[in-house]
């Protein structure tokens, strides 16, 4: 993808966009988010769950996550240290556990390898590994699928179009947070692909 491709689908200032494009497109490569659709739905959620390219990890102290067997959070303090990182805020022990065997680091004994405050505080490892979790997750919620369905060439806020892009949000975020400033991020890319 393009420097103007990212930068316009997140909504990212140019450095931002810049410190993450050969990221994402490694990340693109690796999980086959391949076609025009799936890049924009894509960078449209990451742009969101990361605050236009800027935050890697969750500005909350994660302990509202403690004891929350359903993300693998099973000993005293997993909320704080398996809070979200990553630029779609990977949370839990459990999808921590999962991304890292994935990537080949140990992000049980190293969590902020994921991520760190912010773009401006990260390492090029932190943020190596806050795009490919963000690929490793869209692919484990098989969302390249639901991105195939949406039409590029038709309005995405309305019809099933509408509804897949929901899915997908759904899918990243539990519900609808944050469902409008996701449906503009797209419409502010789309004439880029």
């Amino acid at each position: 993808m393009t420097l103007g491709q990212i930068k316009e689908a997140t909504c990212a200032s140019t450095i931002n966009a810049q410190k993450f494009m050969s990221f994402i497109n490694d990340t693109c490569v690796k999980y086959d988010i391949s076609t025009p659709i799936r890049q924009l739905c894509f960078l449209a959620q990451v742009g969101h769950e990361s605050g236009s390219l800027f935050f890697t990890e969750e500005l909350a102290s994660g302990a509202a996550y403690e004891g929350r067997r359903n993300l693998g959070n099973s000993k005293p303090g997993d909320g704080i240290r398996f809070k979200g990182r990553g630029l779609i805020q990977i949370t839990g022990r459990a999808n921590y556990n999962a991304v890292g065997d994935d990537l080949g680091a140990d992000l049980i004994n190293n969590p902020t390898l994921l991520g760190g405050k912010n773009v401006n505080t990260c390492t090029v490892q932190q943020l190596k590994n806050a795009a490919l979790s963000a690929g490793w997750f869209w692919n484990s919620r098989r969302l390249n699928i639901i991105a195939d369905a949406i039409n590029i060439t038709k309005p995405i806020e309305a019809g099933t179009n509408l509804d897949n892009f929901i899915l997908i949000t759904k899918k990243i975020n539990g519900g609808t947070n944050g469902l409008h400033d996701r449906l503009n991020r797209y419409k502010n890319g789309v004439k880029f692909f």
